[in-house]
């Protein structure tokens, strides 16, 4: 399975809502978890990676970095 290429500032939307009713996340932190903030309550949650990237639908944004490389 090849690795989703993420970058720090991706905003995602997942599959299913966060309890507070939002389904948009800021990746704020990359590795072998990602760390990611709730665009709706502003909550902070450590995912392993592949469990990540199941759960996105689709990127709703790209920092300008993303987009050049």
């Amino acid at each position: 399975m090849p690795v989703l290429k993420l970058y720090v500032g991706d905003v995602v939307q997942t599959r299913k809502t966060h309890p507070c009713g939002s389904d948009r996340w800021k990746v704020e932190r990359l590795g072998a978890d990602v760390g990611i903030r709730c665009q709706g309550c502003g909550r902070y949650v450590l995912m392993d990676r592949v469990k990540f990237e199941r759960r996105i639908r689709r990127f709703v944004s790209r920092p300008p970095e993303a987009a050049s490389g």
